[in-house]
């Protein structure tokens, strides 16, 4: 059932923590099964200049040469374009999965992504490696 929403609404089905690891344009964000780091979203969304700005700062010293995520890169972009493919990775500046975010977000499809996720700040009261997939109501 794909959820209705007026237009002068704004719906949060629920919220997810999340690793930040990329930064400048966009986000790449994800969750940890076991050991593995999995892809989830590019999050464009919820960014004003100042937030891009202090993200930046945050990100910069966390540069690594190489995606912390075992599901990239994807075959294709999907349906609603939220895969990652190789050619987009080649745009992705990667950093160490050391912060968390919070997402807000619509559902989750049934390739395990995200859909109308945004930014909705970081966390410090959480450690990265402890983020895992949550559901509505498991806040």
């Amino acid at each position: 059932m794909t959820a209705q929403l007026h237009p002068d609404t704004v719906q949060t089905v629920t919220r997810i923590v999340i690793i930040l690891t990329h930064g400048v344009d966009a986000i790449v964000v994800g969750y940890y099964r076991g050991g593995d780091l999995i892809y989830v979203a590019r999050v464009r969304n919820g960014f004003v200049p100042a937030s891009r700005r202090q993200i930046f700062a945050r990100l910069k010293p966390l540069l690594i040469p190489k995606c912390p995520f075992v599901n990239l890169p994807e075959r294709h972009k999907g349906r609603w374009g939220e895969g990652l493919t190789a050619a987009d990775m080649d745009k992705c500046v990667w950093v160490k999965p050391e912060l968390v975010a919070r997402i807000e977000f619509l559902e989750w499809t049934g390739g395990d992504h995200l859909r109308h996720a945004k930014f909705a700040g970081l966390r410090s009261d959480k450690e990265p490696r402890t983020v895992r997939k949550e559901h509505a109501g498991e806040l």
